[in-house]
């Protein structure tokens, strides 16, 4: 009886998700100051049970980030939403920065995948 019961314990138990980004990181070139620069990096879901999005966070108040959907089922994928800001510094900033994005999710292996970007701000 307690290894019947701990068959079905098992069978039923869901499988766990896994993280994998399309690319950890991108190289945005020559960005104009004052312009907004937006993609998206697809996220997929290699596991056996749901990735569950917990947070997504960036490294300066000059990206923001999210992701769609934000469960996405075994075999799914989402999209990574990133905008940056390049003139969130001023009209006078110019140079190179470097930025990251972190998601948290519930992947036991892999809690937080981190995506990491740069550009060089140039004048308008």
């Amino acid at each position: 009886m307690v290894l019947w019961s701990m068959m079905i314990v098992s069978a039923c138990a869901p499988g766990l998700p896994d993280i994998a980004l399309e690319r950890a990181e991108a190289d945005l070139g020559n960005v104009p100051n004052g312009e907004v620069r937006s993609f998206k990096v697809q996220v997929a879901n290699r596991g056996q049970g749901d990735l569950v999005i917990e947070a997504v966070t960036t490294t300066c108040g000059c990206t923001t980030a999210s992701i769609e959907p934000g469960v996405i089922p075994p075999g799914g994928t989402g999209d990574l939403i990133i905008h940056y800001d390049s003139g969130a510094h001023g009209s006078d900033f110019s140079g190179q920065v470097a930025r990251q994005v972190f998601v948290d999710t519930n992947d036991p292996d892999e809690p937080e995948v981190e995506f990491s970007f740069t550009a060089m701000v140039v004048a308008p």
